[in-house]
């Protein structure tokens, strides 16, 4: 992609995989079918097919010209549709999974993920499951992590907000108490073999976050969403100063682009990236260091462990 600082490729590290098989687990949760909770949302019904949906998002990013993007399955019990898509198009996509690591089958869920290799990020939610990264149970999944080089594993912390949900009237039950990116700290120092990636900035907790990243090197950034949590800010604040103080605790090397886009007829969320470049570019980034935020680092971080 062309970009302020030259041609540039673009990896995204965001990207939910709304598949067929993630409607169909919500629209069971009312009781209904997938054709019935579709009118309720207004966007396109995926193909029954994960790898025709990847195929479909393979065409979005080649039209706005990204290389690569990390796929989210984004309930627990649909990792299969993400390792599909990544077997359909493994020079495009990184597979990442959720997982509650209370539910009786996690364990067996991780495994059986992890074991060819196709899904390389568990994906936990604490506030969402009601856990703390504490539990023996939380722990039985790093482990699992451990034992693998190059798996790394999502943790979101903060301010959580899932729109299709609201949209469908599912209550969420999310428990803040469970947000802090602090939680992390002794985890991510117990596992210096594991990366550990922090979405949106810690949503919130910036604060909180950037001390993680400050005591713990393995700690990443993402950089997707609006990012509307700056709101919370007390000193108010813009993306700009965000990425500054970001950039100045955690360095370029570890901030990984992201969008945070999920459905179609929307696709691929292009604004998002140009007001990133824009803030990027305010504060005099280097051409080395934005090709690092914007691509390099998620791509090192995944293709390392298959070196």
């Amino acid at each position: 992609m062309n970009t302020p600082w030259g041609e540039i490729e673009i990896a995204d590290a965001h990207v939910h995989f709304f598949s067929h098989r993630f409607f169909a687990l919500l629209a069971g949760q009312r009781n209904a079918t997938v054709g019935e909770i579709m009118p309720l949302l207004g966007w396109e019904t995926p193909p029954a097919e994960p790898e025709a949906l990847a195929a479909r998002w393979a065409a979005e990013l080649d039209r706005h010209g990204v290389t690569r993007a990390s796929l989210i399955a984004s309930l627990p019990e649909d990792e299969d549709s993400v390792a599909a898509a990544v077997a359909r198009y493994p020079e495009r996509f990184f597979g990442c999974f959720m997982v509650n690591p209370a539910a009786a089958d996690a364990i067996g869920r991780v495994r059986r993920a992890l074991r060819d290799g196709r899904l390389a990020c568990i994906c936990l939610f604490p506030a969402m499951h009601r856990y703390s990264m504490h539990d023996d149970c939380v722990t039985a999944i790093l482990e699992e992590a451990a034992a693998r080089p190059g798996t790394a594993v999502f943790v979101h912390c903060g301010v959580l907000t899932v729109g299709v949900r609201t949209k469908l009237g599912l209550t969420s039950l999310f428990d803040m108490r469970y947000s802090n990116p602090m939680a992390l700290h002794a985890v991510a120092l117990r596992y210096p073999q594991v990366s550990f990636i922090v979405p949106h900035f810690g949503a919130g907790y910036f604060r909180e976050a950037l001390m993680l990243c400050d005591l713990c090197g393995n700690v990443y950034l993402d950089t997707s969403s609006s990012n509307s949590w700056v709101k919370y800010q007390p000193e108010g604040g813009d993306l700009r100063s965000v990425f500054r103080r970001a950039l100045g605790v955690a360095g370029p090397r570890r901030l990984l682009f992201g969008t945070d886009s999920s459905f179609f007829p929307r696709g691929w969320q292009s604004a998002i990236l140009q007001e990133q470049i824009s803030a990027l570019q305010a504060l005099g980034v280097s051409g080395e260091d934005a090709r690092g935020i914007l691509g390099e680092n998620l791509s090192r971080l995944f293709l390392q462990g298959k070196q």
